[in-house]
């Protein structure tokens, strides 16, 4: 299995080190990388029994990347078999009205995880230091500023039994081309498209240089960022399955003792 050392985002981190058609994580032919993410997936629902079981840890795992880099088919794939009992998304889209009159992470806070679930952030808290310092809404102050504030925010949630892990879904210039296209020429897939993401499109080296300095400042020990390779949708998969299912075997999860007060009871 390779490691995930050298996608674990450091202080000086640019996102041009890490090639996102990188497949470190596919192993045999394609018929055997699916069974493997099936696999997996039989397997986190078998953890993610566990964690809600135990009753008193959480998990959340925050997706985040440019459009068309795969968030929703992450979820798709590798929570294909897990009970949606167990999994909660949630999908952080432009802020409506009542989220603005409050701080940035108000609507954040008010979604993070239950004792026992699994929490998926499509997009998240994340957007209010992508967006506003794109577009020069915010100064560097204020995204310094916000930086602090989030990994505050982030270490309280681990100091009050969440664990976190954050992917960043990399795909190149090109592969959103194409993608971005298949949507305009498959008319079932053209609801996924806006102009606007054409839009945000022409601005992609400004977000590129947002996401390097995001990263750097938010990567933490309680609260590292992983770099996924992504232009494979089968490695974005393989990697983020195993990144989860290596997190929830860490966390040594077990069900309750048994209630001696059933010992030897007999259901008639």
């Amino acid at each position: 299995m390779a490691s995930f050392k050298k996608y674990r985002v450091g202080s000086k981190f640019k996102l041009s080190q890490v090639d996102p058609g990188d497949t470190a994580f596919c192993e045999g032919d394609e018929a055997a990388q699916r069974e493997e993410v099936d696999a997996m997936a039989v397997e986190l629902d078998e953890l993610q029994n566990l964690l809600h079981a135990e009753g008193r840890r959480k998990v959340l795992l925050v997706l985040q990347g440019m459009d068309t880099s795969g968030k929703d088919g992450t979820v798709r794939w590798v929570f294909s078999r897990t009970s949606p009992l167990g999994v909660r998304v949630a999908a952080f889209k432009a802020p409506t009205e009542e989220e603005r009159a409050r701080d940035y992470l108000w609507r954040c806070h008010a979604v993070v995880p239950r004792n026992g679930e699994i929490a998926v952030w499509n997009r998240s808290h994340y957007e209010d230091v992508l967006v506003p310092v794109v577009e020069g809404w915010i100064d560097k102050a204020e995204a310094k500023r916000r930086y602090a504030q989030i990994n505050d925010f982030e270490r309280l949630l681990t100091e009050t039994g969440t664990v976190i892990v954050k992917c960043m879904l990399h795909i190149d210039k090109d592969e959103q081309r194409e993608r971005l296209q298949a949507r305009i020429d498959t008319p079932g897939k053209q609801w996924k498209f806006s102009m606007g993401d054409l839009e945000v499109r022409t601005k992609w080296s400004a977000y590129q240089r947002a996401y390097d300095n995001a990263l750097s400042a938010t990567s933490t020990e309680h609260a590292p960022w992983y770099v996924i390779p992504a232009n494979s949708k089968r490695h974005r998969n393989l990697m983020i399955a195993q990144l989860l299912m290596k997190t929830l075997r860490q966390m040594k999860l077990k069900a309750p003792p048994p209630d001696p007060a059933l010992k030897g009871m007999i259901v008639k």
